[in-house]
């Protein structure tokens, strides 16, 4: 797939934000701990991630019907199968999906992780955490196995690093656990409460104690429930960051404050005019500063953030610093910049981009992830003439409507 957008131009107009993908995906694995229906409202199923997972839920066993717009019903008639024999393409979920499974049966499989190549992301820390609680776990070709023949026993997993797909591992494996589980050095985000939400509702006993650890009692079962998927905040983000650099006037409805202080303060001090609605924020442009940002656990800057403020970097005036401690690899996005005029070094884990307040020329460079291609095509926007973007399928893995809703905001955009 190939995005062409053709620029400048200038955003107007008001936005719904979707279902938040990094939300979405971990619901579904949690719908693997009960028999009993689970029902997702403002659920996000045209993202590609999202149907990957659907469909490999359903290649499980797991029915799925649509009962409404954005919303999907998840439900068990008959015995789920515990390996997962996956020919499509993999993403790095089926890691909670082995947990869940492995917490519900006693043994699971299944295919190695996918998803966006950030680095060195390996997957020792769910392997300790699945150990950790009683589980033996092994690779066998391109499969990941685990078994607990016993069932899984609680047991204080201590994380050396906040990562964010450890913690929901260890939640969902924990909440059928015998016993109680700790997991100290948590990462707390919004995602992580969405699904500690859901799994209260489905009868989990689950406690958080700041960023300190989470307390997870075991129970003998879990059933269903109804809940709605959070509003996805890089999303949100990301039409702010449209708005400012193209001295657009947008309108996000549903957006969630609350999950992002920290990204709001320091664009308000590097220039965007924002307002707060009653349940939206309004983005009547502004001008952008260069920025100095540093990734880090929630509440900090999440590491998927900086691509977009690497936009914002190429539009400003002067130098910006992006240090991207988490993932210091995801700066292969810099190199594509670069062949539509943006001056940009890495030096260690630092990026730094020299922003000239514009100037950016429309060229043909190349989404290598999903965040990298959102960011491309905001530089797209402001860029003097005609930017394609290839492997755009990279953004369908996390946006829902993009071009669509480009378009209805004023923007010049195709897809084929």
């Amino acid at each position: 797939m190939t995005m062409t957008v053709r620029g400048p131009g200038r955003l107007v107009g008001t936005v719904v934000l979707n279902g938040a993908k990094n939300s979405a995906l971990r619901l579904l694995a949690a719908s693997l701990l009960t028999r009993e229906p689970v029902s997702l409202a403002n659920f996000p199923e045209e993202l590609l991630d999202v149907g990957t997972h659907l469909d490999m839920i359903s290649a499980l066993g797991k029915s799925i019907r649509r009962t409404a717009d954005h919303q999907v019903e998840i439900g068990e008639e008959g015995a789920l199968r515990t390996d997962l024999r996956w020919q499509g393409r993999s993403i790095r979920n089926t890691l909670l999906i082995l947990g869940a499974l492995t917490a519900r049966f006693g043994c699971g499989a299944v295919p190695l992780p996918g998803g966006c190549k950030l680095g060195d992301r390996k997957y020792d820390l769910h392997v300790m955490l699945l150990e950790r609680l009683g589980a033996r776990v092994w690779e066998e070709g391109d499969y990941l196995y685990a078994e607990a023949p016993g069932g899984v026993t609680g047991a204080d997993v201590e994380l050396p690093i906040r990562s964010t797909g450890a913690t929901e591992n260890a939640i969902l494996v924990g909440t059928l656990a015998r016993g109680t589980t700790r997991v100290w050095n948590p990462h707390i985000r919004p995602e992580i409460l969405d699904l500690i939400a859901l799994l209260r509702k489905m009868g989990a006993r689950i406690t958080v104690y700041g960023q300190e650890h989470i307390e997870i009692i075991g129970v003998d079962g879990l059933h269903g429930a109804e809940h709605r998927v959070m509003a996805d905040n890089m999303e949100a983000i990301t039409w702010l960051v449209a708005a400012v650099i193209t001295e657009g006037d947008i309108e996000i409805l549903d957006f969630p404050y609350n999950d992002l202080d920290v990204v709001l303060a320091h664009l308000r001090a590097a220039g965007a005019k924002l307002y707060r609605g009653e349940n939206a924020l309004i983005v009547r442009g502004g001008r952008c500063y260069p920025i100095e940002i540093s990734t880090g656990p929630h509440p900090g800057i999440n590491s998927d953030v900086q691509p977009i403020l690497a936009a914002w970097a190429a539009k400003a005036r002067g130098e910006s610093r992006i240090i991207d401690l988490r993932f210091p690899g995801r700066y292969q996005y810099a190199d594509e910049m670069q062949r539509m005029g943006v001056t940009c070094t890495v030096t260690g884990d630092i990026l730094r981009i020299q922003g000239r307040g514009g100037g950016l020329t429309g060229a043909e460079v190349r989404a290598v992830d999903l965040r990298a291609g959102a960011a491309l095509a905001l530089c797209g926007l402001v860029a003097d003439g005609e930017t394609r973007i290839t492997d755009a399928w990279q953004i369908a893995r996390g946006y829902v409507g993009f071009v669509d809703k480009l378009r209805s905001l004023g923007a010049s955009v195709s897809a084929a």
